[in-house]
C-alpha cells in the first residue's frame, strides 16, 4: 500500500542462538521447503515495494531468481522477485544486471532518508547484515520481521554486528509455523534510555 509516510522493514531470518548467517556466510539453513511456509512466502513475494540490498545479498540474489530453476522450483516468488524494484547500495558495484534494479551510490543513510520521504510503497530489506546494522543505529528501520529458525549453529554473524547503539523494539505480532519457526513483527520505539 503506498503511503505519504513511507516505511523501511526488514524481513531475515536468524537462527536460535541469534545468527542470520553462519561464520562463512551460508544461509542454506534457512531454506523451509513445506506448503505452509511456501504459501506464506508467495504471498510477501505478491507485495509491490521495493527491496533494498547490500552488494553480497544482491549478488547472491540475482545469481538465482531471474534463472529458469528459480521459475521452475518457486514460479510465484520468481516472478515477484524479478518485477519488483530493487535497490542496491554498494561503493563498489559499478553496474546491475538483474531487471527493475537501480544502484544507490552516494551516502547510505542520505539515500534512505530520501527514499523514505518520497511517496510510495513501504521499503524492505532483505539479508543485508552490514545495511541493517548501519540503518539500524540511524533509527532508519521501521519495523523488524524476524522469522526465528529451530537451529542453533554456535558461531556466526547477527543483523547487528558493529552496531553501538542500543535498538528498543515493540512486539506487534507472532506466528508460529508448522515447521518450528516464529516470525516476530516489531516496531522500532523510541527510546529515552541511551
Amino acid at each position: 500500500m503506498a503511503s505519504v509516510n513511507r516505511k523501511l522493514a526488514v524481513f531475515n531470518q536468524v537462527t536460535l542462538d541469534g545468527y542470520f548467517t553462519d561464520a562463512r556466510g551460508d544461509i542454506s539453513w534457512a531454506h523451509k521447503h513445506d506448503a505452509e511456509w511456501n504459501a506464506y512466502v508467495e504471498g510477501n513475494a505478491a507485495t509491490e515495494g521495493p527491496l533494498l540490498f547490500g552488494r553480497i545479498t544482491y549478488e547472491m540474489m540475482a545469481s538465482f531468481w531471474p534463472t529458469p530453476m528459480a521459475t521452475e522450483q518457486m514460479p510465484k516468488v520468481a516472478e515477484g522477485m524479478n518485477k519488483r524494484l530493487k535497490l542496491v547500495a554498494s561503493r563498489t558495484l559499478d553496474q546491475v544486471s538483474w531487471e527493475n534494479t537501480e544502484l544507490l551510490k552516494g551516502d547510505l543513510l542520505a539515500e534512505v532518508r530520501q527514499l523514505k520521504a518520497e511517496p510510495g510503497d513501504d521499503i524492505t530489506i532483505l539479508g543485508s547484515g552490514s545495511l541493517v546494522a548501519q540503518l539500524s543505529a540511524a533509527g532508519l528501520i521501521d519495523r523488524y520481521q524476524v522469522v526465528i529458525n529451530p537451529i542453533a549453529l554456535g558461531e556466526g554473524r547477527t543483523m547487528f554486528d558493529g552496531m553501538d547503539k542500543r535498538l528498543d523494539l515493540t512486539l506487534t505480532g507472532s506466528r508460529t509455523f508448522e515447521n518450528g519457526s516464529i516470525l516476530l513483527s516489531y516496531e522500532r520505539t523510541e527510546s529515552t534510555d541511551q
